[in-house]
Formats: structure tokens, C-alpha cells, sequence
């Protein structure tokens, strides 16, 4: 398994369902954990784990990601904004030293980005062409319309066209530590530049950026144009990028290609790249492996994306519900129930009197079949015994209320549905074991849908039951145990969500910090949740 940590992760979906996609194309299992100083940020509900960390300022911002990649056993980290790029340039190995690889540039570079004087100075450098700032609006002279911005400054904020030097005047009294450069008309443009850990360009992806709003592209083009992809490369050279780099230019109406500044991260719009062909998060996958990663050609030129914005619920509000989903697994029923069952089924088969072995080594963490054959020299009917297990007709029973909750909400009118992971057979024998079938509307188990990758989180499970039923999504309610998994398709499509925080589940953590509105720790308190918003109850 992979761990992946993005920090400063904000609203950059687009990114983290690109990495989602790379693991299900390479088969590879992926965990994506979002930091954030609120935890309100809308793309933790795209993330499988979301930690808290202090502000990327704060003196103990290294130590706090520190501690969450060793205890997470963060195999990456990359970071997504410019704030906490330097820091964690210069604090790389100590992330090395706990097995912790850090997507970053070097020190250097990063420090050669952030300060546009020296951004300038390194493309000339490169032998490009820039725009060369001063650092006192008394001092430029090289004629108007002129640029006044930040000289660290990101997403274009309190950055300035102006016309004459009365307005530089004014502008220079209001921006802090700033420059001032030469305007350039023309056609801007983004490459987006991925390399391995040595710096070797793995994809070059010049694109135009046709309509921009706070700094941040909204609609683009690619463009492989073959004179920015050699800049590029020649900056590659002196540069030598770990990961993302993000450079802008302006093309004048002479073809000249002014270059402006280089974001040493993944850009906004960086995902767009890898829809055309760049696939950067594949490579990063890949990379992680160990493998070498061959230069990518096969872009799609000339293909145009527009994005758009959509949101995710924070804070849930009140309204009637006039759907609940249920998870199966210890949320209606006890899992440790089944498990006995199938061990009483397993130890007849071997011939009685392995139960309470079995049991033990379940309770240790072990793989308890598998230790049990070992102790007794049967390895070799491994799979018979695994099917025993899997097929067999449990006994189990569903937990205290719930035929009466769903008894009650179906008088009230709500649809009841099950989603449940698992395989086919074995989850179905459950379902006829508890007499599931003739009390709920509608039952999916994930897997007959096409295999294990429609397993929560994927959403696609939750969809087709929204569509059969055609409620709107702010009117169905899940109800599940395990919030690894459990939650994010429910919340990503805006449906309301309870944590069942069942203390007897297999898979419940007492050390959990995943943050939900809506908490029952038991049956009772659930039950009180349902009924009160299927009466469409205020609180």
C-alpha cells in the first residue's frame, strides 16, 4: 500500500482524483491523507484520512508532519501551495530519515521562485527572455504600460498593470515589498513540467491560458508547441525540478517567448495536463516503485478544458430525509458474529474443536486460518477451507432495534437501502441469514456491480440508488461504522452522513480523529437521529 500526504490541500480535487485515478489504471492501492489548519478545506472529503496541522508559519509546523508521517507511514508528501515550499525544501532529509520522501526542489530553486528578482535573473540565466523587475518605482525607466507586483506573491494577488508613473507612484504606496517590470502584451501561456527524483523531464506540456480568474486558469488549450517544449528543457537543465514545476510566459506578436515565473508544485491547472496524456500522477506511482520513468510524447494537442466549481458539504443543515442507506457490517449486525460462525464452520470441517483457536489468533491480529493450518500440516487445503469459510450459511443475528427502526421509517414512508462490500456470495448469504431481503427497498453489494474497484469510496453504488429512488441527494441519509471508507462518496455527492461509532466493530479505532457532525454510539441515540428527520424534525 501506498500513503500519500498533500499539505495545504484546499480545493485542489481535481488533483487528488487524478492520483485516485493512477492507482485504479496501475491496480495499486493508494491512501490519500489531506492536511489542513481548519479541517473544513473541500477536498479533504475527497481524501481517505484528513489531519489537522498547525499554520504552515507556526515554528512547530515541521514537527507536526513530522509526527503525522510517522505515525501514518507516510511514504510521500507533497505539498500544494507556495507557502510551506522553502520549509520543507530545507527540512527534506529529516522527512528522508523516517522514510518519508518529499516531492520538493531544492533550496536553491525554491528560493530562486519565490523572489521574482532572482526568478528573472535565473531565466536569463538560461538564456530566456524576461522581463527584468527593479525594486523602486523611482528607478524604472523602461517605459509604460508598466507590471507592479508582490516581489513573493502568488494567484495574482495585488498585482497591478499601470499606464503612467503617477499610477506607479500610487501602486507602489499600496503593495508591499514589491517590483516593478515591463509590461508584456501578448499570448500567455502555462508549462506544465513533471520529472523524476533526478530531475530528468518525464512530460512537457505547454498549454494557453484562454481565460484566467484569480490567477488560477478556468479554460485552456494545449498547445505543443515545439519552441516552449526546448525552453522548457533548457530550464530543466540548470534547474533540475523534483516533481512539478509550473512555468508561465507571455508570447509576444514578434514569437518571442517572455518567461514570467516558475511555481516549483503541482499548478491548478496541472491536472488538465495530465487529461491530455501527461498522466504525471501515474509516474509519481510508479516512481514510488522504484521503476524509471520513460519521457511521455503522447499528449493530446490542441485539446481545450474548461473547469468548473462545485462544493462539498462542511456543516450539514436540517431538512426531512426521506432516504437512509445502511452499511452491512457491523453497523446492522455484528461482524465478530460472523466471523465466529464461519470459524465453527471451518473447525467442523477439520473435525471439531478449533474454534477457540481460531478465535485467539483472530484476536491477535493474525491471520487466523492460515495460522491454524500451518499448526496442523494442512496448508494444502487452504482453499477449500477458505471457501468453507466464505460460502457458509452464518448465524447471526441483527442487532437489538433494528427491525423496529426500519419497521418504523418504512411506515413513515422512507426508502431503505443497503450498500455493502464484499464478495458476492458471501454477503448475500448474510442478507438471507438476517432476513434482510424482505425488509429494505433496495440492496447493492458493491462488488456484483463489476468487481472490487466499485468498493466504497467509490460513489457509483450510492448513485444508482439515488437514481432508482429520485431523490434529491440532500434528502438521503448513510449510515455506516467504518469511516475509512464509509464516508466520503456520501459526502462528496452531498448526502447526509452518521457515524455509528460501534465500539464492538472490527474495524473501530478508539484513537480515530475523523471529525463528523452526526454521531451514535449506539442503536438507541440512531434510532433517535432517523426518526426525528424522517418527521422532518428541527433542532
Amino acid at each position: 500500500m501506498m500513503r500519500i500526504l498533500f499539505t495545504g490541500v484546499g480545493r485542489r480535487i481535481e488533483l487528488l482524483q487524478a492520483f485516485k485515478c493512477a492507482a485504479l489504471v496501475l491496480n495499486k492501492e493508494l491512501k490519500i491523507y489531506g492536511a489542513d489548519i481548519a479541517g473544513t478545506a473541500p477536498a479533504l472529503a475527497y481524501c481517505d484520512y484528513t489531519r489537522k496541522v498547525v499554520a504552515m508559519k507556526d515554528e512547530q509546523y515541521i514537527n507536526n508532519l513530522l509526527d503525522i508521517c510517522l505515525a501514518d507511514s507516510i511514504d510521500l508528501l507533497i505539498p500544494t501551495i507556495d507557502t510551506d515550499l522553502l520549509v520543507l525544501s530545507e527540512n527534506k532529509e529529516k522527512f528522508e530519515k523516517i522514510g518519508t520522501r518529499v516531492m520538493i526542489s531544492s533550496p536553491e530553486m525554491i528560493r530562486n521562485c519565490r523572489d521574482k528578482n532572482l526568478t528573472s535573473q535565473f531565466f536569463v540565466n538560461c538564456g530566456l527572455c524576461a522581463p527584468i523587475p527593479v525594486n523602486n518605482w523611482m528607478d524604472y525607466h523602461a517605459g509604460y504600460p508598466a507590471f507592479i507586483k508582490p516581489k513573493d506573491g502568488s494567484s495574482s494577488i495585488n498585482t497591478f498593470k499601470v499606464e503612467n508613473v503617477e499610477e506607479l507612484e500610487m501602486y507602489a504606496g499600496q503593495v508591499e515589498d514589491y517590483i516593478v517590470q515591463p509590461f508584456v502584451s501578448g499570448i500567455e501561456y502555462t508549462i506544465d513540467i513533471f520529472c523524476d527524483w533526478k530531475g530528468k523531464p518525464v512530460s512537457i506540456v505547454p498549454r494557453e491560458r484562454i481565460q484566467v480568474r484569480a490567477g488560477e486558469v478556468l479554460k485552456t488549450q494545449i498547445c505543443m508547441d515545439e519552441k516552449m517544449i526546448a525552453e522548457a528543457r533548457e530550464l530543466c537543465e540548470k534547474f533540475k525540478p523534483c516533481g512539478p514545476i509550473t512555468v508561465q510566459l507571455i508570447r509576444d506578436e514578434n514569437g518571442n517567448d517572455w518567461f514570467i515565473e516558475i511555481n516549483p508544485r503541482f499548478g491548478g491547472g496541472a491536472p488538465l495536463s495530465m487529461k491530455a496524456g501527461a498522466r504525471s500522477a501515474e509516474a509519481i506511482l510508479r516512481m514510488l516503485e522504484g521503476e524509471e520513468i520513460e519521457y511521455i510524447s503522447d499528449i493530446a494537442d490542441n485539446a481545450v478544458y474548461s473547469r468548473y466549481d462545485q462544493s462539498v458539504c462542511i456543516t450539514e443543515g436540517e431538512t426531512q430525509i426521506k432516504g437512509v442507506i445502511f452499511d452491512l457490517d457491523d453497523t446492522l449486525y455484528s461482524e465478530k458474529e460472523y466471523v465466529k460462525s464461519g470459524f465453527k464452520a471451518v473447525s467442523d470441517y477439520l473435525g471439531g474443536g478449533y474454534e477457540n483457536e481460531l478465535w485467539h489468533y483472530f484476536k491477535s491480529g493474525k491471520q487466523a486460518i492460515d495460522e491454524l493450518l500451518k499448526e496442523c500440516g494442512k496448508e494444502k487445503q487452504k482453499a477449500v477451507v477458505l471457501e468453507i469459510y466464505r460460502s457458509h450459511i452464518p448465524t447471526i443475528h441483527l442487532y437489538d432495534g433494528v427491525v423496529e427502526l426500519i419497521t418504523q421509517l418504512r411506515n413513515s414512508g422512507i426508502k431503505i437501502g443497503i450498500i455493502t462490500d464484499g464478495r458476492s456470495k458471501g454477503q448475500r448469504n448474510k442478507i438471507q441469514a438476517l432476513g434482510l431481503e424482505n425488509m429494505v427497498d433496495d440492496i447493492i453489494v458493491t462488488d456484483e456491480l463489476g468487481g472490487i474497484q466499485f468498493r466504497k469510496p467509490c460513489d457509483i453504488a450510492f448513485r444508482i440508488m439515488q437514481t432508482k429512488w429520485k431523490l434529491p441527494m440532500n434528502q438521503i441519509i448513510y449510515v455506516g461504522d467504518n469511516p475509512t471508507k464509509d464516508f466520503q462518496a456520501p459526502q462528496q455527492l452531498g448526502m447526509k452522513i452518521v457515524w455509528l461509532k460501534n465500539e464492538d466493530g472490527v474495524y473501530y479505532d478508539p484513537m480515530n480523529s475523523y471529525s463528523c457532525q452526526y454521531q451514535a454510539s449506539n442503536m438507541e441515540l440512531l434510532s433517535n437521529y432517523l426518526l426525528r428527520w424522517s418527521n422532518g424534525y428541527r433542532e
